[in-house]
């Protein structure tokens, strides 16, 4: 009870943070059993990511069907237009997701979670919201992803710019008009690849600042069939698709092929090659290849090979080709997540469209009217920041969740990045979070991943709650563990060659480590599932008054 004139905080068995993919997943799984649950949402809407991304050109990187919750009930009447689908075409998924399940009862909009603290004497977390709101719950997930805080890079002079300054990861809602403006934008990361192929042909003249060129690959867009969606819908496929993203390393449909790249003769390889990348396109040129691409760097250098031949054959300029295909690679192919393009290499090749490499021509300053580099001044009207995210580690970190043992998130990653399977933390009780680091998140796509966090999450509640549990925590032991197993994985392959947000690499001072699990969805599955094993080998467990 509260105080004399004090409202009692009100409680809820489960609070989630974040309107996505992952609490929709856990709020459907849980409220079947019975158990009351809250979502508490930033922004307006829902859609998670989806929401906050709507700058020119945002879409998925994952294909039809899988890129949705896995529950018939949804796409029965719901299908997708497109291959990969775009980011209006996600905020009307999410629109359906909501009446489909009435979940506008279960959401709290604009409640933006600052921190949270655990009552060891009720085994209760105490929920706090910048607006002065505050929640209980016995159990909470901040579900909040691996891109919930934006990175701006300490480019020097940025506030005085007096023309337009737009960041992809906070587009205005409402959209921006572009058309005949001079335009920069810093970063060719994914972001900066869709809203560079976007606005390119609209601009009137665009200036590209790049660090390091991004290996991307075609997307093969296509159109879909709603009559052909239709059966694939009743004969079983979306089904098999869904049920094949548990067996494969990323969570995909496909997988690596089962042999090495010198296996085949160079012909073979070529013809091989020439099939993911031109005739299938997406991921399967990165993830449905030779077993040894990603841990040989000889394997590896073929697959770069092809890859630069491809472009170049693309790209006109001969300038402009070495700075986006440059004849040695910066680092291993495939080491840095690539962006799936449709008319980027030939947008960029346009004489109005320039590239700077950042690296040797950095920015010296920005000014009222534009941006100063040892080559030139060049005027702008406006300024785009494709500069991603403190990616997998921020979205935790910047919250003011409290340890039982004392200090944040943050404080417990001071010396090194550390969970038990990238889903609990020992002095963390009742507490999971999904899609975030040291889980297979940035090697996988959001709805397998969450889908298969889901149900141990859904499976590990059913059993405490039928065992009277209150107090749920991972051990110490298991977190060691893991950080062991995380580090031999990451080892072995050519990913620590890379300076990518995989590792922490973009971000000025921070500790470069695997932020990312990369051994593979089934391993990872199968050890959340072990966790459970002789009487909950992985975790402390307590009844509350006991």
């Amino acid at each position: 009870m509260g105080s004399m004139g004090e409202p009692e905080v009100p409680y809820t068995e489960v609070i989630l943070v974040g309107a996505g993919f992952a609490s929709f997943t856990i709020l459907n799984r849980l409220r079947k059993q019975k158990i009351d649950v809250k979502i508490l949402e930033k922004g307006s809407k829902s859609g998670g990511i989806w929401y906050w991304n709507c700058y020119p050109g945002a879409r998925v990187d994952s294909d039809a069907p899988i890129y949705q919750l896995f529950d018939k009930e949804l796409y029965e009447d719901f299908t997708f237009t497109e291959r990969y689908a775009g980011g209006k075409e996600l905020r009307r998924y999410f629109d359906h997701v909501e009446k489909k399940w009435n979940l506008k009862e279960y959401i709290d909009f604009d409640k933006h979670v600052d921190g949270a603290h655990f009552n060891e004497k009720t085994h209760e977390w105490h929920v706090e919201c910048s607006d002065g709101s505050q929640y209980r719950c016995r159990w909470f997930m901040p579900c909040i992803g691996f891109a919930a805080r934006r990175y701006t890079p300490p480019v020097p002079g940025l506030s005085n710019f007096k023309g337009d300054t737009y960041h992809t990861a906070v587009w205005p809602q409402h959209g921006v008009n572009l058309k005949n403006k001079r335009i920069a934008t810093i970063g060719t990361g994914a972001s900066g690849v869709q809203v560079i192929q976007e606005i390119g042909d609209k601009a009137k003249h665009l200036t590209v600042f790049q660090r390091t060129p991004n290996f991307a690959l075609p997307m093969n867009q296509q159109k879909l069939d709603p009559e052909e969606e239709d059966r694939k819908k009743k004969n079983g496929d979306y089904e098999k698709a869904f049920e094949d993203t548990r067996h494969t390393f990323s969570g995909f449909r496909y997988d690596f092929i089962g042999k090495n790249t010198f296996d085949d003769t160079p012909e073979e390889r070529e013809k091989f090659y020439n099939n993911l990348f031109n005739e299938q396109g997406g991921f399967r040129f990165w993830l449905n290849t030779y077993d040894d691409m990603l841990f040989d760097q000889k394997a590896n250098d073929q697959a770069y090979d092809f890859w630069k031949r491809q472009v170049r054959k693309r790209v006109k300029n001969p300038e402009k080709q070495e700075l986006l295909a440059p004849e040695v690679a910066p680092h291993p192919w495939g080491t840095k997540r690539p962006s799936l393009e449709q008319r980027f290499y030939e947008v960029v090749d346009q004489d109005h469209v320039d590239i700077i490499d950042i690296g040797k021509h950095p920015i010296i300053e920005v000014t009222e009217t534009g941006v100063r580099t040892d080559k030139g001044f060049i005027e702008l009207d406006v300024l785009i920041l494709a500069t991603g995210f403190d990616s997998v580690t921020g979205s935790l970190a910047q919250l003011d969740i409290q340890s039982t043992r004392g200090g944040t998130i943050a404080d417990h990653w001071k010396d090194r990045l550390q969970t038990s399977m990238g889903i609990a933390i020992p002095g963390f009780p009742n507490m999971f979070f999904l899609y975030g680091p040291q889980a297979p998140t940035a090697f996988s796509n959001g709805p397998s991943c969450t889908q298969f966090q889901a149900e141990f999450v859904e499976e590990a509640m059913r059993r405490v709650v039928k065992d009277g549990i209150t107090r749920f925590e991972a051990t110490d032991e298991a977190e060691n563990d893991w950080v062991k197993r995380m580090n031999e994985k990451w080892d072995i392959t050519l990913f620590p060659k890379a300076k990518s947000w995989y590792s922490g690499a973009n971000i000025p001072g921070k500790r470069v480590e695997p932020l990312n699990w990369a051994g593979g969805m089934v391993e990872y599955t199968e050890s959340l599932a072990k966790s459970l094993e002789n009487n909950y080998q992985g975790w402390h467990t307590a009844k509350v008054g006991a």
